[in-house]
């Protein structure tokens, strides 16, 4: 059976473009648009991996994170980010996030390994 992902994002592009790639390479994938949207997602169906984008309108990476530890729900997490900037990686990561990708710097391949990486 297909994993299932979870892509939160509130840039369409990258949304559209890695639901693609990873639906290519046969994961299950849905989408959400924003951390409430994801959340809410993420409370109705099981997901082996949510890919999370740390800057959104509305409630960002962290308040996902943040909400999701406060019910007690454990998800393996990946956060999405342009930035390279360490405090919101290592906060991040003390709220439960087991990694991050910079999505700059990703091709389609090496998104696709990374996230069969995470799900070993």
């Amino acid at each position: 059976m297909a994993h299932k992902i979870l892509i939160i994002d509130d840039d369409e592009y990258i949304r559209d473009l890695y639901e693609e790639i990873l639906k290519d390479a046969k994961f299950n994938v849905d989408s959400a648009v924003d951390g409430k949207d994801g959340l809410e997602k993420i409370e109705k169906n099981t997901y082996d991996l949510v890919l999370l984008d740390v800057m959104m309108p509305k409630m960002d990476g962290l308040d996902v994170l943040k909400n999701l530890a406060e019910k007690k729900m454990k998800v393996n997490i990946v956060l999405l980010t342009n930035l390279s900037h360490g405090p919101v990686i290592e906060e991040g990561k003390k709220l439960g996030a087991m990694a991050y990708l910079i999505k700059a710097d990703l091709t389609p391949d090496q998104l696709v390994e990374k996230v069969k990486s995470y799900l070993k």
